[in-house]
């Protein structure tokens, strides 16, 4: 069995969390992330269940003690399964296991997961009945208002009913409809409306649930006007990757914590990282390509991005590179 990583569990809903996103919440992202805000909970890349069991577990669920509070998303739709995954995931020590209702894209929608269980909102209560039965920490759920032609109003409080039943006391909901015909996963980002009143209402509603609201929120100003509205959380997803300073960088203020991280200060906190991430074989740009949007608004930040994104997939490429790219926006500061 893997060693056993210590855990801080996360009993309550965190004011602000990074989303879980493909490709791009690694296990690198959330360290980087890590270094400027120290409150706010980090996700996993959504897994499926049967990889965790079947596939590469320790490449798939390492991760770094810094990341904490850590989240690790599942995808799944059988009970037995996902409860076999949690457990297997028991050792790496995560803060939360979140089960993903939200995902829309073909590959997820074949594997019947993601957001197509929002149409058998009974089976999502009995996935996750059988995930509380055998974690051992908080199992909380990512969801979407519905899918399709369901009308929001009578499908988002009757799920948020079942899962309550099931035990489930944490919730985050991405505030659109998913289309799972006719719009592609990006599409889905952007053209159902948002309806942050429903939300809301649902907060009211079900007052023991702490209830997190996800989908456009592109500043840390926006999170705490829909905190002061009643909302438990608010998880922000692209513009926290894209502008991590301007979302993140004030984040631990939420909690009443001084905490102001410096973008050239991160990067020296990166250094010791990345320098044993090369000396194990990796490459630069698998960290660095999540660094690209350190200094975004800032003078000299399109010849960091260049100079990264560019420079850091090269054969040999090193923290040379890194220190040679922060040479250039101390020049332009």
């Amino acid at each position: 069995m893997e060693e056993k990583i210590a855990t801080t569990t996360t009993s309550d809903l965190p004011k602000l969390a990074v989303a879980p996103m493909i490709d791009w919440t690694d296990r690198h992202c959330r360290f980087f992330h890590r270094q400027i805000t120290r409150r706010s909970m980090v996700y996993t890349e959504m897994i499926v269940d049967r990889a965790i069991i079947h596939g590469p577990r320790a490449r798939l669920l390492r991760r770094d003690a810094a990341e904490h509070p850590v989240a690790l998303q599942v995808g799944g739709s059988d009970p037995a399964t996902l409860a076999q995954a949690v457990q297997l995931a028991a050792p790496f020590g995560y803060d939360q296991i979140n089960l993903n209702v939200g995902c829309p894209s073909d590959r997820v929608q074949l594997g019947c997961f993601g957001a197509v269980l929002m149409k058998d909102p009974a089976l999502v209560a009995r996935c996750l009945s059988s995930m509380i039965e055998v974690a051992e920490v908080p199992v909380t759920v990512k969801c979407r208002i519905g899918v399709d032609d369901q009308d929001p109003e009578v499908i988002l409080p009757d799920f948020l009913s079942r899962v309550q039943d099931a035990g489930v006391t944490q919730v985050t909901i991405h505030a659109r409809k998913a289309w799972l015909q006719g719009l592609s996963p990006k599409e889905n980002r952007d053209i159902p409306p948002l309806d942050y009143d429903l939300v809301l209402r649902m907060k009211a509603r079900f007052p023991d649930i702490q209830i997190a609201l996800n989908g456009g929120v592109k500043t840390l100003a926006e999170a705490q006007d829909l905190l002061g509205q009643g909302l438990d959380g608010v998880m922000v997803g692209r513009a926290a990757y894209h502008e991590p300073m301007a979302v993140l960088g004030g984040a631990d203020a939420l909690w009443g914590e001084d905490h102001a991280p410096d973008a050239f200060g991160v990067v020296q906190a990166m250094r010791p990282y990345i320098a044993a991430h090369l000396a194990d074989g990796g490459k630069l740009n698998q960290i660095t390509r999540h660094m690209l949007g350190l200094f975004a608004g800032r003078p000299g930040a399109r010849t960091w991005r260049r100079m990264l994104s560019e420079g850091a997939a090269r054969p040999g490429a090193d923290l040379d590179l890194l220190d040679a790219a922060l040479e250039e926006m101390t020049a332009a500061a």
